[in-house]
């Protein structure tokens, strides 16, 4: 029993570990949460990094295939087990059990991450919108156990802010998507403007500005679609989420401010920034926290 105990609390250090390298944005913001909670935001950001490694890594797709399909097969084998001695997925179905998360879930995100492989481009925004499924709007669904919202209600504002976050990320990495052959702008989005020279070629446009125009809009309108949620959530997950949204919003002014040039490099919120804005939300979390509770 020591054993199995020490090696979890290994596999949610790695987690916490690989959140804290790769995903600072979130990170940050998941710091305001309750203690006992955060270990398992790290464990589904630990899952989703491990399998994003996987389609990232080598040229050879058929290898790549094999891994991520690996990876899938020892994840349900384990929930079906109902432990693992993997070093991430150890605590990924620990928080599946403690949380209850449909294991469902894990499946639409492995298929999306199986499309990567293959799926360089998407014709409009509806096709875009089925790998977004899986990749993004999931993400919020398995954090609902998470944040505990008061209604059912919360489901689509959770999978609008999933879909909002990956918006914003294919603004900000259409050059590094490039460099890996994709391209997650609709492809009749980029006809529709006259963008896809400069997409080419890698240059801000008239047409670029545009297009990036019509894109950062979209992408506002899901971030207001997920801010009713917030008022569904206890004051301390609506917290961590409005952080975390704001952060993440902020990164789509950085890319106005920078007269959506996102070929030349990527834009970052800085570290500060979100430092501060996780203290003070937590500063008022805890706050809350010492107001006594009135009595009738």
């Amino acid at each position: 029993m020591k054993g199995t105990q020490a090696g979890l609390a290994a596999s949610y250090r790695e987690c916490r570990r690989l959140h804290r390298a790769c995903g600072t944005t979130y990170f940050w913001a998941t710091w305001m949460l309750p203690a006992e909670v955060r270990p398992h935001v790290h464990a589904l950001y630990g899952f989703c990094r491990r399998a994003d490694d996987i389609v990232d890594g080598s040229d050879d797709v058929e290898a790549k295939a094999a891994a991520l399909a690996a990876f899938g097969g020892r994840l349900f084998a384990d929930l079906e087990r109902g432990q693992s001695h993997d070093p991430v997925l150890a605590a990924v179905v620990n928080t599946v059990r403690v949380l209850g998360i449909d294991p469902s879930c894990f499946g639409r995100f492995l298929r999306s991450m199986a499309m990567d492989l293959t799926v360089t481009t998407y014709e409009d925004f509806d096709s875009l919108a089925e790998y977004m499924d899986g990749s993004a709007a999931v993400i919020g669904e398995m954090m609902l156990p998470v944040l505990r919202p008061s209604s059912t209600a919360a489901l689509g504002p959770a999978r609008d802010l999933g879909i909002a976050f990956q918006l914003t990320n294919f603004l900000r990495d259409v050059g590094e998507d490039l460099d890996r052959g994709r391209v997650y702008l609709p492809q009749c989005d980029l006809v529709r403007f006259g963008a896809s020279a400069a997409l080419e070629g890698r240059r801000v446009t008239p047409a670029w500005v545009e297009l990036m125009r019509f894109e950062i809009a979209r992408t506002r309108e899901l971030y207001r679609s997920a801010e009713a949620g917030l008022a569904l959530l206890p004051a301390v997950s609506a917290r961590c989420i409005g952080t975390a949204r704001a952060l993440y919003e902020g990164i789509l002014d950085l890319i106005e401010a920078r007269g959506y040039d996102v070929f030349s490099g990527r834009v970052r919120v800085p570290t500060m920034v979100k430092l501060t804005a996780a203290g003070r939300a937590r500063a008022r979390s805890r706050r809350d926290a010492r107001v006594p509770k009135l009595t009738g």
